[in-house]
């Protein structure tokens, strides 16, 4: 089924869906400050009103991998939408992906992920008090960022992604967390995932976090030929969608 429709007042147009099976897609366009974004919008084909995810991308951009993680989140019941920080750049190679990530502006990141959050809560079709967000690598230290800058997040899901020792910012942190990490990961390594876990219990709150052995740095993601660790991958799909499911339904 072809629609357009715009949300009147909210200067949230959306573009024609596209049915998937039982998941229609678009490509939608919010504003975001005095900017005007896009994001990958996949959503149940099912009537009714659902949970929403805010579905972070990886420093490679939103490309086809973040896009299926959006579509996989359909499936099972949530609508989801992936904001493109990258303003339609992707990249194929780590040195252009680095680059990228490196000159992304981390308040303007913050800003649309935001808004994607603000689009998903004006949305008909979302339960406004069950909005999470997830995302992988960079997307996973931005996952955390947006639970400390929207204290209305209702679930927060950390895919190997920065953490934050930093009191100030773990005392805004409202939203039940959840954090996938492996255990070979020289970037966030286990001793930050338990400092990580200090920090928050210092403050009364906790993260359910589990460090995969044999795992490093985005084994969920099968285009990563050397990393990927499949086994690992789908228990962490597994566990995601049981905390989803437990925290926003």
């Amino acid at each position: 089924m072809r629609r357009i429709a715009m949300f009147v007042g909210l200067g949230l147009f959306v573009a024609p869906l596209l049915a998937q099976g039982s998941v229609k897609t678009e490509t939608v366009h919010f504003k975001s400050g005095p900017e005007t974004v896009s994001g990958y919008l996949a959503v149940p084909g099912s009537p009714g009103r659902h949970p929403a995810l805010v579905v972070i991308q990886e420093w490679w951009g939103l490309n086809g991998w973040v896009k299926e993680q959006a579509r996989m989140f359909a499936r099972h019941g949530y609508v989801a939408l992936a904001p493109d920080l990258y303003r339609g750049k992707v990249a194929t190679a780590p040195a252009e992906a680095r680059k990228l990530m490196q000159s992304l502006p981390h308040e303007r990141a913050i800003r649309d992920l935001k808004a994607a959050y603000a689009y998903l809560a004006a949305m008909p079709n979302v339960e406004k008090n069950k909005i999470g967000s997830i995302g992988w690598c960079m997307g996973g230290g931005y996952s955390l960022r947006l639970a400390i800058h929207e204290p209305a997040l209702a679930a927060c899901v950390i895919n190997y992604g920065e953490l934050t020792t930093n009191p100030a910012q773990i005392e805004k942190i409202k939203a039940p967390l959840m954090g996938i990490f492996g255990a070979d990961d020289h970037g966030i390594p286990p001793s930050e995932v338990h400092a990580f876990e200090k920090a928050l219990q210092a403050q009364g709150k906790k993260i359910d976090a589990k460090i995969y052995p044999g795992a490093g740095h985005a084994f969920e993601n099968e285009n990563n030929k050397a990393g990927y660790r499949p086994e690992a991958a789908r228990d962490a799909e597994a566990r995601t969608l049981e905390f989803f499911n437990k925290t926003l339904k």
